[in-house]
C-alpha cells in the first residue's frame, strides 16, 4: 500500500487537500520495478486547471498503454502547500505512486499559457531540480516541454533539455526508444540530447547559438554542429479517427474546471483569423469519424459517470458531421439526462435548434465573439463575420427564448481608431434593439448583454505577430473610449461591461515573443516572488518591473516595436506548415483590409497542403 507524501497534519491545514492525495478514479497504478522509464507530466498550475486540459489526458493514457512506461501526474502546489513545503524541505511528488519528482526519467510540462512561467520555476525548485539545464547532472530527470507556448521556446529555452514542438501522438514513441537505448549503452545525458535533436520534432536549446545586433534584434540563429538540424518540423498526427484516444479520463475527486467528458471531434482550423495563433499551427483541419466519435462517448461516459459531455474544437460548427454527432448524443443518452456542450459554435439557425434542445434556454447565454466593432476591422482580422450575421443571429436567439448574450472584442488591433472602438457599443446597442423589437408579453425576461474586452496579445505564427503593443495607460484609455460609449447608449441598462487587466497584457505579449535572453527575466521575477501570475490575488506587476529593472532588459523593446518583415524572429527556425511567405501577405492584406476566404471556400495556398491530407486532400478531391 502505497503512502501519502503529506501527513494528515498538512492535509488537515492546507485548502482542498484532495489536489494532492492521488487515487482517482481510472488513474493509472503500475509497479515501478517493472517498468523502464517513470514519466512525471506536468500542468504547471492547481489540479482543477491541469485535469481540464485534454492533452495531458491524452498523453497520460497513450503513454501508460506501454508497458514499460508509467506516466503520472503532478501539478503546481497553491500557495498555503508551497511555503510548507519549503519549510519542512518536502520534495514535490507525483499523484499516482506519491514519489518524488526527482526519481523520474522525465518530467514533461505542458505550456499553454504564457502567464505559468514562473510555476514552471516552482516545479523545478520544489522538486529539487537545477533551475538552469546546463546545471543539471546525469542524475536529474530529463526536463521537456510542449505545448502552443512551445512553438516559441526561446524564453524559456535556459530551464528545459528539450522541447517537443507539434501534437504528442506522433515521435514520442520514438524518443521513449533512444532513452532505453541510450541508458543501456551508458550514454550521457548529453550525448542522449544529441542523438535526440535528431528525431524530428525534438528541439533541444543547448545545441543552438543566437547572436544580436547592436540594436537588440536576432543576427543569426544556427546549430552549434553540422549533425543538429537547423528547421525543427512540428509534428502532425494526421489520422484523427486512427490516433490514441483517452476511454477511461482520470475522474478527480474535486470539482475541475471543466467537470465533464471531453471528446474532441477534429483539430484545426478553415477559418484564418489573422490574430488567432491556434487556427495556424493546428492547420490543416482534420476530422475524427461519426462513427470513431460514437464509440467514444460511449465509453467515456460509461467509464467515468459524468453527466456532460463536450464536443471539443476550434470551431465545431465546421465539423462536417456535427448534425450526426448531436443527434446521436441527444437520442442515445436522453434516458440518462446526459448534458450536452457545445462551445465554438458559430450563431446559426442549426446550432439555436440544437441548443434549444439540449440547454435550459431561461438559464442559459449565447456567446458571440464578433472581435472587433467596426466592420473594417473585423475585415482587417479576417474574421468572417459581418454585422447582418451577428444580428440576424442574435434575433433568432432572442426569438428562439435566449435573453442573455455575451459579446468577446479585442482593443489594440493594428490599425485601429477610436471610431472602432466606438463601434463596440453600438454593436451592443443594436443586439439589444432586436430584442425590444420582440413584443413585450413574448420576451422572456429583461435583457442582459454582457460586453467584455481583452486587449490584444500578437501572437508567433499568425499574420499579426509584427504587430505592435502599447502602454498600460493607451489600453485603460481605449476601454474607457468603450465603457464612455456605451453609457451613452440607450440601451445602457442591459449592458455590462467588463475589461482585462492591461498591465498583464503586456507580460503575456514579452513572453510571447520574447527571445532567449528573456529566461533571466523570468528567473529574477521568481526569486522576487512572482508566482501565479494568471490569478490576480498573486497578481504583482511591480516585481515584474523589478525584474526587468535588475537584468538590465528593456520591455518596451518586446512591446512597442513593430518587427519588420525582413527581421529574424525568434521562433524562425520552427516550421509549421504555414510558410512565412503567407504570413506576409496576410499582413498585408490586413492593412488593405482584404479578406481572405476560408479553407473550404478556396484554398489560400497557406502551405499545410505539405501534409498531404485533412481539409487540404478533401479540397483537391
Amino acid at each position: 500500500m502505497r503512502k501519502l507524501a503529506l501527513s494528515d497534519e498538512i492535509l488537515l491545514s492546507i485548502e482542498k487537500p484532495a489536489r494532492y492525495i492521488g487515487g482517482e478514479v481510472n488513474s493509472v497504478m503500475k509497479k515501478k520495478d517493472e517498468v523502464a522509464i517513470r514519466f512525471a507530466i506536468c500542468f504547471p498550475d492547481v489540479l482543477e486547471i491541469g485535469m481540464s486540459h485534454l492533452g495531458i489526458q491524452i498523453l497520460y493514457d497513450m503513454f501508460n498503454r506501454r508497458d514499460d512506461v508509467w506516466c503520472e501526474r503532478v501539478y503546481s502546489p497553491w500557495v498555503d502547500l508551497d511555503k510548507l513545503m519549503r519549510e519542512r524541505k518536502i520534495p514535490l511528488f507525483a499523484l499516482e505512486s506519491q514519489d518524488p519528482i526527482r526519481e523520474f526519467d522525465f518530467l514533461g510540462i505542458t505550456l499553454q499559457y504564457e502567464l505559468c512561467y514562473t510555476n514552471v520555476l516552482q516545479v523545478l525548485d520544489l522538486s529539487g531540480i537545477p533551475l538552469l539545464a546546463r546545471e543539471r547532472g546525469d542524475d536529474c530527470p530529463l526536463v521537456i516541454g510542449g505545448g502552443p507556448c512551445a512553438y516559441n521556446p526561446e524564453p524559456l529555452a535556459a530551464f528545459f533539455d528539450l522541447f517537443y514542438i507539434g501534437e504528442g501522438e506522433t515521435v514520442y514513441d520514438s524518443l521513449f526508444d533512444l532513452y532505453l537505448c541510450c541508458r543501456k549503452d551508458g550514454y550521457s545525458r548529453q550525448d542522449f540530447l544529441r542523438r535526440a535533436a535528431q528525431i524530428p520534432g525534438i528541439y533541444v536549446p543547448s545545441l543552438y547559438e543566437a547572436a544580436y545586433n547592436e540594436d537588440g534584434t536576432i543576427a543569426s540563429f544556427a546549430p552549434i554542429g553540422p549533425d543538429i538540424p537547423a528547421v525543427i518540423e512540428k509534428q502532425v498526427q494526421m489520422d484523427m479517427t486512427a490516433a490514441p484516444y483517452p476511454e477511461a479520463p482520470v475522474v478527480p475527486f474535486i470539482k475541475v474546471t471543466q467537470d465533464r467528458v471531453v471528446l474532441e471531434i477534429q483539430r484545426g482550423c478553415i477559418r484564418g483569423c489573422r490574430f488567432c495563433q491556434a487556427g495556424m499551427i493546428y492547420r490543416p483541419l482534420r476530422e475524427r469519424s461519426l462513427e470513431c466519435l460514437k464509440g467514444y462517448a460511449k465509453k467515456m461516459l460509461a467509464s467515468t459517470g459524468h453527466e456532460e459531455i463536450s464536443l471539443s474544437s476550434l470551431s465545431s460548427s465546421d465539423y462536417s458531421e456535427l448534425p450526426g454527432i448531436v443527434n446521436y448524443l441527444i437520442d442515445e443518452f436522453q434516458d440518462e439526462k446526459i448534458n450536452i456542450s457545445l462551445p465554438s459554435l458559430r450563431i446559426d439557425a442549426f446550432s439555436l435548434d440544437v441548443m434549444s434542445k439540449v440547454q435550459d434556454v431561461r438559464k442559459s447565454s449565447l456567446t458571440f465573439a464578433p472581435e472587433a466593432g467596426s466592420q473594417r476591422l473585423r475585415d482587417v482580422i479576417n474574421k468572417g463575420l459581418t454585422e447582418e450575421v451577428i444580428l440576424r443571429g442574435a434575433d433568432e436567439a432572442f426569438h428562439g427564448g435566449w435573453n442573455k448574450v455575451k459579446l468577446y472584442f479585442m482593443l489594440g488591433l493594428p490599425t485601429e481608431t477610436e471610431e472602432d472602438r466606438k463601434e463596440i457599443a453600438h454593436l451592443a446597442e443594436k443586439i439589444a434593439e432586436k430584442y425590444y423589437e420582440i413584443p413585450k408579453d413574448q420576451r422572456n425576461g429583461k435583457c442582459q448583454i454582457t460586453v467584455s474586452t481583452s486587449f490584444f496579445v500578437p501572437k508567433p505564427f499568425t499574420p499579426l505577430q509584427w504587430a505592435k503593443m502599447f502602454d498600460p495607460g493607451d489600453y485603460l484609455g481605449f476601454a474607457k473610449t468603450v465603457n464612455h460609449e456605451i453609457k451613452a447608449m440607450l440601451n445602457q441598462k442591459s449592458i455590462r461591461y467588463n475589461w482585462h487587466h492591461a498591465d498583464v497584457t503586456l507580460l503575456e505579449g514579452v513572453f510571447a515573443r520574447g527571445d532567449r535572453r528573456i529566461s533571466a527575466v523570468i528567473l529574477e521575477a521568481y526569486r522576487l516572488g512572482a508566482l501565479y501570475d494568471a490569478w490576480t490575488e498573486c497578481w504583482d506587476y511591480d516585481r515584474w518591473l523589478q525584474a526587468f529593472e535588475n537584468t538590465g532588459i528593456d520591455m518596451d523593446f518586446y512591446t512597442k516595436r513593430e518587427r519588420g518583415l525582413d527581421e529574424i524572429l525568434p521562433w524562425d527556425f520552427i516550421h509549421i506548415g504555414v510558410s512565412k511567405e503567407f504570413l506576409k501577405k496576410e499582413w498585408q492584406k490586413a492593412h488593405e483590409e482584404t479578406v481572405t476566404p476560408n479553407c473550404r471556400e478556396k484554398c489560400s495556398g497557406c502551405g499545410a497542403a505539405g501534409y498531404h491530407g485533412g481539409i487540404c486532400t478533401m479540397r483537391r478531391a
